[in-house]
């Protein structure tokens, strides 16, 4: 019997699966972590003492549940990202990995490197504008602000690929990485920007572009002591840990799209044809020559996270089940989640999280259902720009642990009008790992799909009216106190 191992590192946990060619799962495990956040707008992770150390942690566990007579045919790492991971000669990092956009540091450098490159240009050869997703806004950091770290560089990775040269030794990275590594990546060419990069990167040399499922190498002696992957093993290139979730609910054709209710939320729409919105990020998609439309918040999972802490910490099911008993519109409360500013569509470090309309009546249930409301406000915002695009959304496919909270998931379809699908696996990017893995060996035809669907979330329309309301007001809330909230900011 054929087994594969997938596993993702995501921003709150790294997890890990065995499968079998159908999709039965073996076993999994999972790892919880946290990111370092040592000053305001960065965000942090140590690659080795947390990144690698889990994966071979999760992997040892995994292979511990192999069955006799059972093989390892393939292995595929996903995860956060887009990140920076700069590295010497021995493959250690030089400084710890700077994370996606949740990290905001290089808002300067953002504005240098549009100017120099032309803002118009840049969204028309990357797909995108440059934000704080942006990879070579990063580099540009290091290098004025850590020389030293940048002097010592011989190499740069993301998140999967790193993990991918740690199993292998190879330097490579996946095409949709690359095209999230802006302004590095010619997204129609589907190559290397290498005027661009050259000047970012300097000396840095640009790795090998290779496509989600392709196999890049073999696990290594060394990496197979650490790990207990057995040396030899195939490993698949892998992506970025939403793509590889969206694949494993069957995300693939023009029109479909994905929800990720995470700790942040992410959206993800696979596109008939190239188009670009610079408030939305095109990508490629996980499938060889295809696009991508997508859409991140810097909240989701984490506001309330932190609305549980602050409220006294309550379990789920209590807070959920108080939020349950408010009427939608959270009786005239609104929420800005804007607590650790906001990617797409405003792509404003400097916002920050508001809560309008409060009242003596209202308790910690309405901050709760105000909360949800709050996000799902910010997606409709996003889909109505999705909606303009050459493939609009069809099919909505819901996954992630958000959707533990009903609550949440009825609140968004409520909100958006959308129906949306909810897969009876929702073990996450990992699982799309595994299938990547099975794919890129060639155990299992390229257009196989593992995803059964379980229920439908549907909209109820008794609540349209109101909520069409309410998003009104909503949308005037952030330009209506954007300049005294920047004020605030700057005093913080």
């Amino acid at each position: 019997m054929e087994l594969f191992v997938g596993i993702d590192m995501g921003t709150g946990s790294s997890k890990g699966v065995l499968v079998r060619p159908d999709g039965v799962v073996v076993a999994e495990h999972q790892v919880s972590h946290e990111m370092s956040m040592p000053r305001p707008g960065w965000a942090e992770v140590d690659a080795v003492g947390l990144w690698w150390a889990e994966v071979c942690a999760i992997s040892r566990t995994l292979m511990a549940a192999v069955p006799s007579g059972a093989r390892i045919a393939g292995m595929c790492v996903s995860g956060v990202g887009p990140c920076l991971v700069l590295c010497d000669e021995d493959l250690e990092p030089v400084r710890p990995a700077i994370l996606y956009g949740i990290d905001t540091r290089a808002s300067v450098e953002i504005a240098e490197l549009t100017e120099l490159f032309g803002a118009e240009k840049i969204l028309s050869r990357t797909g995108k504008s440059l934000s704080s997703q942006a990879v070579g806004p990063k580099i540009e950091w290091v290098r004025k602000n850590e020389p030293e770290a940048f002097a010592r560089a011989r190499r740069w990775y993301g998140s999967n690929s790193f993990v991918v040269a740690k199993l292998t030794g190879e330097y490579v990275q996946d095409h949709h990485t690359a095209s999230q590594c802006d302004p590095l990546y010619s997204i129609r060419d589907f190559d290397w920007n290498a005027e661009w990069a050259g000047r970012v990167l300097g000396a840095l040399p640009l790795p090998r572009l290779v496509w989600p499922s392709e196999v890049v190498g073999g696990v290594t002696a060394r990496a197979a002591a650490e790990t207990g992957i057995p040396a030899g093993t195939p490993v698949v290139a892998g992506t970025v840990d939403a793509y590889a979730e969206a694949f494993s609910v069957g995300v693939r054709d023009p029109g479909d799209l994905m929800l990720m209710y995470g700790s942040t939320m992410f959206l993800v729409q696979v596109l008939e044809s190239f188009h670009t919105n610079p408030a939305l990020w095109t990508t490629t998609g996980v499938q060889e020559g295809t696009f991508a439309l997508a859409a991140g918040t810097s909240t989701a999972g984490t506001l309330a996270n932190w609305l549980q802490k602050v409220t006294g910490g309550a379990p789920f099911d209590v807070l959920t089940a108080e939020a349950a008993a408010v009427p939608p519109g959270s009786e005239g409360l609104l929420m800005l989640p804007y607590l650790a500013g906001e990617r797409t569509p405003v792509f404003d470090p400097d916002a920050r999280g508001i809560v309008a309309g409060l009242t003596l009546r209202h308790g910690r249930g309405h901050l709760f259902r105000a909360a949800y409301e709050g996000i799902s406000f910010g997606i409709r915002q996003i889909l109505e720009m999705f909606d303009n695009a050459d493939s609009p959304v069809l099919r909505a496919v819901g996954v992630g642990g958000g959707l533990r909270s009903p609550v949440w998931a009825q609140a968004l379809s409520d909100i958006t009008g959308l129906t949306q699908l909810q897969p009876e696996q929702t073990i996450g990017a990992s699982y799309g790992d595994g299938l990547l893995a099975a794919i890129g060996v060639g155990l299992v035809a390229p257009e196989t799909d593992w995803t059964r669907i379980a229920r439908e979330i549907v909209p109820n329309p008794d609540h349209r009216e109101r909520y069409d309301a309410l998003y009104e007001t909503w949308l005037q809330l952030y330009p209506a106190t954007r300049d005294q909230v920047h004020t605030l900011t700057r005093l913080s």
